[in-house]
């Protein structure tokens, strides 16, 4: 059964014994109904020393990630490195043993998304499409001009070069300025909030194009978020909006560290956040800590298997893991950690001294079990969108034009050619509305929305077929 089971309220004190029953039903309702022996699924050989070499593995490239943003950050002497090191085996949890991503075809249609909420750990993203391998691949499909001749999104050169000007990796992840990053972050609550529209995007995709036996559309959308994503009200709003909706192919992992820039969470930020999201109608898990890549593992696998709400990970982590002086302060939020205090943290995790040490093992590593999964995905999808070209050639070409960025030919057929001369005029409304509903026609793929406001602004979209988006 899944480990990480919901335990309880906000980490920081006991929540009242209404919200803790209300905790252990739900917690009770999202284990997985059978148990899932990550020995078989991940580790490749049913021996003890095979099974303690292949976690070596993966703890070689999660120190990787971490020592990778310390030295980023200290050579910049700016940024974060607190958050990629507690963070490090969240994402490779979901890099290397979930996500349905293939680092040659970044921009593959039925990707899952990833999105660091969190923005201002940039460095945590930027290690992740290092090793991966993540090719310079943009929008178009294809190579983005200027960077590595290589063809890597992110070479070690990059990193190193980590918040300089036209460096790939600036301080926070910029769409379209580095191959891989699925949008820009950095003021928070926008990561999370846009992951839900996200999320809303494929619940249309496919139900406008898939159908029997062609599952065009099926992928999934991760973000992963700080205190200071939770704080902010679009994130609520936002959240309200997945749960009603029921998307169950969103999950946020919550980076549940207790520590902001200035101090202590609990100084601002005291509320029982765990019962807000059930009270949401989400599925709320836990996983008390976030250096446990099988738990983790678990409870991602639980989301996916969720198929009536969104889910929400709460996962216990501490800031800059492993450094001597620095774990679990403030000050490794947004400094440097400074010279002696990174010499310390790697011996602890027993890394060489050297500085963007990058081992071929590691690159290796995550780069293999992505490609042993998200490309096999991707090639088995590619094959399936030929022989839906055969079957459904109008959507197939609806989409053929979606990928290229382009309209019909014929987008403006039902457009007002002219508003005749009025003395009176027509109310700007009116006319938006007509121009909306014209366009619309033209462009199937043309959606909107209004704060309750539709019927008075006059958006909604009322021409044969146009339909509604709901739960």
């Amino acid at each position: 059964q899944a480990q990480s089971v919901f335990r309880g309220a906000f980490r920081g004190g006991p929540a009242p014994a209404h919200s803790r029953r209300r905790a252990r039903v739900a917690a009770a309702m999202t284990i997985a109904k059978q148990s899932v022996n990550l020995d078989v699924l991940f580790h490749s050989k049913d021996t003890k020393h095979d099974r303690r070499a292949e976690k070596d593995a993966d703890q070689e490239v999660v120190t990787c990630i971490r020592c990778l943003a310390m030295d980023a950050v200290q050579k910049a002497n700016s940024g974060h490195p607190g958050t990629p090191m507690a963070l490090a085996p969240v994402a490779y949890a979901l890099w290397a043993r979930i996500l349905k991503y293939d680092p040659d075809a970044p921009t593959w249609l039925n990707r899952d998304r990833f999105v660091l909420s969190a923005g201002h750990a940039s460095m945590l993203l930027y290690a992740l499409l290092h090793l991966a391998g993540v090719r310079d691949i943009g929008p178009d499909g294809k190579p983005l001009a200027g960077h590595d001749p290589a063809g890597d999104a992110v070479p070690l050169d990059a990193i190193k070069n980590f918040r300089q000007l036209h460096s790939s990796c600036p301080g926070h992840p910029e769409y379209r300025c580095t191959a891989g990053v699925e949008m820009t972050t950095g003021p928070l609550g926008q990561g999370v909030a846009s992951s839900v529209g996200m999320a809303m995007g494929q619940k249309w995709l496919a139900a406008k194009f898939n159908r029997p036996n062609f599952e065009v559309f099926d992928y999934d959308v991760f973000a992963l978020c700080g205190d200071g994503d939770m704080q902010e009200g679009i994130s609520s709003e936002a959240a309200s909006l997945a749960g009603h909706l029921k998307l169950d192919n969103l999950c946020w992992l919550w980076d549940n560290n207790q520590i902001s820039i200035e101090g202590n969470t609990a100084w601002a930020f005291s509320e029982d956040l765990a019962t807000r999201f059930i009270a949401y109608g989400w599925n709320v898990l836990r996983v008390g800590d976030a250096n446990d890549i099988d738990s983790l593992t678990r409870s991602i696998m639980t989301a996916k298997r969720e198929k009536q709400r969104p889910t929400l990970i709460i996962v216990d982590s501490h800031i800059a893991w492993g450094a001597p002086t620095k774990q679990d302060h403030f000050h490794a939020h947004g400094n440097p950690l400074g010279h002696d205090e990174i010499a310390g943290t790697k011996e602890i995790y027993g890394w060489p001294s050297g500085t963007f040490l990058a081992p071929d093992s590691c690159r290796q590593r995550l780069r293999s079990q992505m490609m042993a999964r998200g490309g096999v995905q991707r090639k088995d999808w590619e094959a399936m969108f030929s022989r839906y070209k055969v079957a459904h050639p109008t959507e197939w070409e609806m989409l053929d034009c979606m990928m290229r960025d382009e309209v019909p030919d014929d987008w403006d057929k039902a457009l007002p050619k002219e508003f005749p001369p009025d003395l009176k005029g027509m109310a700007t409304r009116n006319s938006s509305s007509l121009v909306l509903n014209s366009l619309g026609e033209g462009l199937p793929w043309l959606i909107g929305g209004s704060a309750d406001l539709g019927t008075s602004c006059l958006t909604l979209l009322s021409f044969e077929g146009a339909g509604d988006y709901m739960a």
